[in-house]
């Protein structure tokens, strides 16, 4: 179960392998030698002249409409600023400079650029433009937009200012190049991530609207965008519905990144008040395909005829991504929480054993890494080059962190947790929170009040008993639930307690892991540092990560973060399952390997008017 975010955590499923986040690690070869893609792993699986993706069905049928639940409301069709409520899968529309491979672990491959170049040093990359790429009013793609979308969205997001920190300038070196200078060299995630660079036509946004008045890329607008993308946008119902129709004429659609891919006619997506409503929307047929992200769902959700004759298929579909850390996230910026101790007691209070057994079927396991399930994630204690990379920040980190092994606390699952909240009250005393008159309180009389803000009311069934279990610690405990577009305002504006959040990790991380704990995020509204980290051992190992020169150094920097994140209590780790649990309509079909890195959808999913290829798989009991 996840917390839902309508409109950025939908356009997030909707990118092209869900790879908003970065890679690293390419092997060094000549200076500046022609490259058909990039490998942060070693050598390309697939050669300059390779047909397709190993993944798709090249065959897959063209057609059909898919149709697909938002959760609350959207107000604008801008999907590169903070302002405003994003529609579901804004982001369809546009084109990146390279496109990932979805079965290895980090490779991208030539989209809008049919080459990239980079020295050995890493210290800058150029991009050769094909000179095909089209934006969809048959305008070329120009070295110009490539710029001006670097310049602009750098200025305008967050995310971007902290992901390409290191990147100083944007320069045409011929009439189809685009040369990116880097600050600092030896930054080797640089190319490939701003080969993720979407790129946007400057004529348009330079151009006047419908209106008559020139187009302001830095406000919410409902007018439909221009992209370059397989997907233009049809119909908007503002607040209701978004429909993207296939660009049928898409200049990309040849190419071998591309084959087999954005098959369906149509994406529509209708929005829901809430979780519930969109299950039953589905249930009733309403809606094709579902993520299922609720175990009571999964287990008890889907006894109905649909399902036993075959109608809807459920799947559990694994792949080899991380986990990352979802959690119950502090907001650093209230002082209640600025003393660890606050932090690490709220960990004891909470009985996932029980949670697990009781609310989830046993379908979890506990998170205990921000980088869970890969080899990123810490374990023991610190050797080697990690504690070598500790040890500067001894005297500021726990000494715990040197000597025992990080474990979340444990109980039986029986709901007995008086062991738990005696040492979290404990913890509380020692960090100045007395009991007085049966309340928290500290020397001048102020309450140990909070609020956990949700936008899911089937979240309201987990935090129900973790409140009880609060309280009887004497925390007073208010529980609030509003409508999407209030949360996402008082999460971009820090108004908030303590939130559901997750951190997704990719195999490779770094520049991202500044927008996740950097100072410089932790002070811009939006950026996806919510919890307000700034902690100067953090920034060093941020650094670290980022500039690694091995694959073995890259592993101890990550361990030596991701320690110091969970030593510091900054969260309440939740929960992960290995498997994405899907449910669709037989009318919807994929491949029958999907790739090892995403689940592929929509991407590589089509319409199958006759529902053979969900037929043939037999429906799993619930």
């Amino acid at each position: 179960m996840r917390q839902a975010k309508a409109g950025r955590m939908m356009v997030a499923l909707f990118v092209s392998a869900l790879a908003a986040v970065s890679v690293a690690m390419p092997s060094a070869q000549a200076a500046e030698a022609e490259r058909h893609g990039t490998s942060l792993f070693g050598d390309l699986k697939y050669p300059k002249d390779f047909k397709h993706f190993d993944y798709v069905n090249v065959d897959a049928p063209k057609g059909g409409t898919l149709r697909y639940a938002a959760i609350g409301t959207f107000d604008s069709l801008n999907a590169f600023i903070v302002k405003g409520q994003v529609a579901a899968g804004a982001t369809l529309i546009y084109d990146t400079l390279l496109e990932p491979s979805l079965d290895e672990p980090g490779s991208e491959y030539g989209l809008i650029a049919e080459s990239l170049s980079y020295p050995d040093d890493f210290s800058f990359v150029t991009f050769t433009l094909r000179k095909a790429a089209r934006f969809n009013d048959g305008k070329p793609v120009t070295a110009e937009d490539v710029i001006w979308s670097f310049q602009t969205l750098k200025k305008l997001n967050p995310f971007y200012a902290g992901y390409y920190h290191n990147v100083t300038k944007a320069e045409a070196t011929a009439p189809n190049k685009v040369r990116f200078t880097f600050s600092m060299k030896g930054n080797r995630e640089l190319p490939q991530i701003v080969g993720q660079l979407p790129i946007l036509p400057k004529h348009y946004w330079a151009a006047k609207d419908g209106r008559g008045k020139t187009r302001d890329i830095t406000q919410t607008t409902l007018e439909a965008p221009l992209g370059s993308g397989p997907y233009r946008i049809a119909e908007v119902s503002p607040g209701h519905s978004i429909v993207y129709e296939r660009v049928k004429d898409y200049w990309a659609k040849d190419l071998p990144v591309k084959a087999g891919t954005a098959n369906f006619d149509r994406l529509r997506f209708d929005y829901y008040g809430d979780p519930t409503i969109a299950f039953e929307a589905f249930r009733g047929d309403r809606v094709d395909f579902r993520l299922e992200n609720s175990s009571k769902n999964w287990a008890t959700g889907y006894n109905i005829p649909a399902v036993k004759d075959g109608r809807i298929t459920r799947e559990k579909l694994r792949t080899r991504n991380g986990a990352g850390m979802q959690s119950f996230a502090f907001n650093l910026r209230r002082d209640i929480f600025k003393d660890p101790r606050v932090r690490e007691a709220f960990n004891w209070a909470f009985d996932f054993e029980w949670q697990n057994k009781t609310l989830f079927y046993g379908q979890y396991a506990r998170t205990g890494s921000y980088f869970e399930n890969t080899e990123l994630a810490s374990s023991g204690v610190p050797t080697g080059a990690e504690l070598e990379m500790l040890k500067p920040f001894a005297k500021e980190l726990p000494p715990e962190l040197f000597t025992t092994p990080y474990a979340n606390p444990k109980t039986d699952g029986s709901g007995n947790n008086r062991a738990n909240l005696r040492h979290a009250a404990e913890l509380l005393d020692a960090a100045g929170w007395k009991i007085v008159n049966g309340a928290r309180t500290d020397a001048k009389g102020k309450p140990l009040a909070v609020e956990f803000l949700l936008a899911d009311p089937m979240f309201e069934r987990v935090v129900a008993p973790y409140r009880q279990a609060l309280e009887r610690i004497g925390v007073k405990v208010t529980l609030r639930t509003v409508d999407t577009a209030q949360y996402q305002n008082r999460v971009d504006n820090r108004d908030f307690d303590i939130i559901v959040q997750s951190f997704p990790q990719s195999l490779s991380p770094g520049n991202e892991q500044r927008d996740f704990w950097g100072c410089a995020a932790a002070k811009s509204p939006g950026s996806r540092n919510v919890i307000g980290i700034c902690d100067p051992a953090v920034e060093k190992l941020i650094d670290r990560v980022i500039f690694a020169k091995s694959r073995d150094e890259l592993l101890a920097a990550t361990h030596a973060l991701d320690r110091v994140l969970l030593w510091r209590h900054y969260v309440v780790p939740q929960w992960y399952s290995p498997f994405e649990r899907v449910a669709y309509w037989a009318r919807l079909a994929h491949p029958k390997q999907t790739p090892a890195y995403s689940i592929g959808f929509p991407d590589i999913w089509w319409y199958d008017a006759s529902g053979k290829a969900a037929k043939q798989k037999a429906p799993q009991k619930p």
